[in-house]
């Protein structure tokens, strides 16, 4: 290009003349100016991806400001962690990942077992993130929202051990500065796990927050953090007195409507006593509380060890049966553990209960032959609704395999003259004889049924689809006797009408066991869609969440579940079998929510259903002992075919 100055011949690829320097006019054969292609940073990771190339990643776990947190199988260590995944617009701020290189690099020193463990900080494809330990369980805030006060030994268990994390977190010059129950952890073994130590600052090394800027959260925040002032552990100790305040109250000392005036009463307000709003708590536990919560730190607990102390006094004072203790099991018993031990958080208590009712209903199905009577004391039917065989060929109406059996069931177990087998009794037998998953069965498998369910009657029946029209047939027989089954049969519009007709069916169920008119009409019955569902969607997720269920696979059941009550949101047993999961899995706060959903919906029940429900509520929701026992005497009665205990019942 020729310098319009110089006349110098230049390269067409400058912009100035290599001799005078003047600048050359663009020429039209000029190379276009490179361009920069942006990555758009992930904000999302989808359920059943792999990120990173090494994190799969199995289910959001929640989210926050700071961004969202999934739980994820990292297949280089071969372990289940939980994922951080940073908002790209909090990301994009070099100070805020200075922030997490901080948090990682403080955390990483602490090693404790009430502590998590954090292990990396990293970016992929314009995403930041942070890997840490993946906890099992529910953090404190929840269970407080969920229980109200929490027990003296949970709250003694939980405090004496967020005290041993806090101690060796001191040790090591490390302040937490935002210790609040979010952040904290009960793991399946009744564990407490200290998280997220993103504010947390070193004593030894400069921080990277300046002077006179306030970080922590309002309600939990010591009076020096309200004044925006240097803090050290005793910062902490003032935290940890507002949460044992929580645990103990169902409410912290102090709030308002704004964040600064929060603040403020932390700065300049006495709390109350916290036995005006629980007068249960011992007096001292209500001194050690409001000694944390001095305002001048010089006056608070100088360690968590001392803290730790002074409650470990108070929990020796208490008796032993009132005393949790987490369940430390050793990494060889773990798969065991999981599968076959109930979750040590759900105490002692729940654990009761369930092996009353286990033992009720295993002494009713395999019970000494010679102490029960035969075939019921009351002299009513004993009936067992067998699985529908599927005669259509369409292998996508399975669900109703199971589906009529269950609606019959919950249908027939309103009935005043009728005891009938459980679905859950029903699944046991038939697994313990092989007959699970049998597509039909035999005279033989008949009476083999009969004789461990002790039914005087079973019913069995199948279905085809003729176009749109279902026709649905059954036979009810007595084992042994030789008589001919008394046939059944009853004809749907279409899919959708199948669970209108199941009463029209548990009527003629009631008149081939012989019983009256009277009788008939005189039980107080709801329709079947209305003790289970109306809708046949829903009852097929519930059908699949049941199958899951029997195969301890809670996690896949409690997805189907989910879907039911989705679409059925009065779906009483659908929310009931998940509490059960959650229970296995050790999700306390689940738990407690959908038995408490079941509970609310079990009008829609009959007593059998009921009343197991009722009982573990009374236990987990309102720890009315006594009360429960009433509700387990009532079900025993029930489950026992109103065995007297001169006969060798209850």
């Amino acid at each position: 290009m020729k310098c319009p100055k110089c006349h110098f011949d230049n390269p067409s690829d400058t912009f100035f003349c290599g001799i005078c320097g003047a600048q050359l006019p663009p020429s039209e054969k000029a190379p276009p100016l490179p361009t920069e292609t942006l990555q758009t940073p992930i904000k999302d990771l989808s359920t059943g991806s792999t990120f990173a190339g090494r994190y799969q990643v199995i289910e959001e776990l929640g989210k926050g400001g700071m961004g969202k947190v999934y739980k994820v199988f990292d297949t280089k260590i071969k372990e289940k962690v939980a994922l951080k995944l940073i908002k790209p617009e909090v990301a994009s701020d070099k100070e805020t990942i200075e922030r997490f290189n901080n948090e990682l690099r403080l955390a990483r020193k602490v090693r404790h077992k009430n502590v998590c463990g954090m292990f990396d900080l990293g970016e992929m494809e314009g995403a930041h993130f942070i890997t840490m330990e993946y906890v099992h369980g529910e953090d404190l805030k929840s269970m407080i929202h969920m229980s109200g006060s929490l027990s003296l030994g949970m709250l003694l268990s939980v405090g004496k051990q967020v005290c041993d994390g806090l101690a060796e977190a001191h040790s090591l010059g490390v302040v937490h500065r935002d210790l609040k129950p979010q952040n904290i952890m009960i793991d399946k073994n009744g564990n407490a796990k200290i998280m997220d130590f993103g504010i947390a600052r070193s004593l030894r090394d400069k921080g990277i927050t300046g002077a006179g800027v306030m970080i922590g959260t309002p309600e939990y925040m010591s009076p020096e953090q309200a004044e925006a002032k240097e803090v050290d552990h005793r910062s902490d100790i003032y935290s940890l007195g507002v949460i044992l305040y929580e645990m103990a109250t169902s409410q912290v000392p102090f709030t308002g409507e704004t964040a600064l005036s929060i603040a403020m009463k932390h700065k300049g307000e006495v709390p109350k006593n916290p036995k005006q709003f629980n007068p249960l708590i011992p007096d001292d536990l209500s001194g050690v509380i409001l000694k944390c919560l001095e305002k001048d730190k010089t006056k608070r607990y100088q360690s968590a060890s001392d803290v730790h102390s002074e409650l470990e006094k108070i929990e020796k004072g208490i008796p032993t049966t009132e005393r949790i203790f987490p369940d430390i099991k050793p990494i060889t018993s773990r798969e065991i553990t999981l599968k076959l031990t109930p979750k040590r958080l759900l105490v002692p208590g729940l654990i009761f209960l369930i092996l009353v009712v286990a033992g009720i209903i295993l002494w009713r199905v395999v019970g000494s032959k010679k102490t029960a009577p035969s075939p019921s004391a009351s002299g009513q039917p004993i009936l067992a609704v067998l699985y529908f065989e599927n005669k259509s060929g369409d292998p996508k109406l399975d669900n109703w395999r199971d589906g009529l059996t269950e609606l019959l069931i919950e249908a027939l177990s309103q009935s005043r003259y009728i005891r009938v087998v459980t679905s859950d009794q029903l699944y046991t037998i038939l697994k313990r004889l092989g007959l699970a998953d049998a597509r039909k069965y035999s005279s033989e498998d008949i009476e083999k049924i009969a004789a461990q369910t002790r039914a005087t009657h079973v019913l069995r029946g199948s279905y085809i689809k003729a176009g749109e029209s279902f026709i649905i047939t059954a036979g009810l027989q007595k084992p042994g006797t030789g008589e001919s089954p008394t046939a059944l049969r009853l004809e749907a519009r279409d899919e959708k009408d199948i669970i209108g007709k199941v009463d029209e069916l548990t009527r003629q169920v009631k008149e081939g066991l012989n019983l009256t008119a009277a009788q008939i009409s005189s039980d107080f019955e709801k329709e079947a869609g209305k003790v289970t569902t109306s809708s046949p969607e829903a009852l097929k997720y519930y059908i699949e969440g049941r199958r899951l269920h029997a195969k301890l696979e809670w996690e896949q059941s409690i997805a189907c579940m989910e879907k039911a009550v989705a679409i059925d949101p009065e779906f009483a047993m659908a929310y009931r079998s998940m509490g059960v999961a959650h229970s296995y899995l050790g999700h306390i706060v689940e738990m407690r929510k959908n038995y408490k959903k079941a509970l609310d919906l079990s009008d829609r029940l009959p007593d059998n259903e009921r009343l197991p429900i009722e009982a573990i509520w009374l236990v987990k929701g309102e720890q009315n002992y006594a009360k429960a026992i009433e509700v387990l005497e009532r079900l025993a009665w029930i489950s026992m075919d109103n065995y007297s205990p001169k006969s060798g019942g209850v």
